[in-house]
């Protein structure tokens, strides 16, 4: 006895119109995260941050409210009578983010002990600085370590030039004046076009 195989091929139409479906479902999606995430950028710029410093033997951390392009840019660290007697190193751990919408890799900065209680350090933000991160670790004599905050950045200083998700800021327009070509911060938009694009092209075939 011969049993044939039964074979079963999708209607083309039902091929094409479950196509078309999935290409849809997945522009849609796609257009929904970015401006979401865009949404979520836009609501934070300019905005500067700071973390809490209490219980962790700092008083103070002084800082500009801007950061400049290619201008000195100095943290200074107080300490409690406490601490700056235990203290052997303090560090500044740094990370700059750029107009083009890349932010570099942080550094470790040491800082250099100004008085009893003081410690300070510098950087000089490059040309296209959106906003420079920092955070604080402390090393003592007992070999402990603390990071204030214990995760993440805990301060963020917006430029008096910058650019982020579409919207330029600060005091300064000088950025804005010697900004030419390409800015990827321009590229959700452009993204959002072109999906759109897509999905009228291959609705259309």
């Amino acid at each position: 006895m011969t049993f044939g195989i039964l074979r079963h091929s999708a209607s083309p139409l039902m091929s094409d119109g479950y196509s078309r479906l999935y290409v849809r479902t997945v522009v849609l999606s796609l257009v929904l995260l970015v401006s979401m995430g865009s949404t979520a950028i836009a609501s934070q710029g300019g905005v500067n941050e700071e973390a809490s410093v209490d219980g962790t033997g700092v008083e103070t951390v002084l800082h500009p409210g801007e950061s400049s392009a290619g201008e000195v840019f100095e943290v200074t660290v107080g300490l409690n009578d406490e601490s700056s007697n235990n203290v052997t190193v303090v560090s500044w751990i740094t990370q700059v983010c750029i107009n083009s919408g890349v932010c570099y890799p942080p550094e470790t900065n040491s800082m250099i002990e100004h008085s009893s209680t003081e410690w300070r350090g510098t950087i000089v933000p490059e040309d296209t600085v959106t906003y420079v991160n920092w955070k604080i670790e402390i090393q003592w004599e007992d070999g402990n370590t603390t990071s204030v905050p214990e995760t993440g950045f805990g301060w963020k200083v917006w430029s008096d030039c910058w650019y982020d998700n579409g919207t330029w800021g600060g005091s300064s327009t000088e950025c804005q004046e010697e900004a030419s070509g390409f800015i990827p911060g321009f590229a959700a938009p452009l993204v959002m076009a072109s999906i759109s694009m897509a999905a009228l092209m291959i609705w259309r075939e």
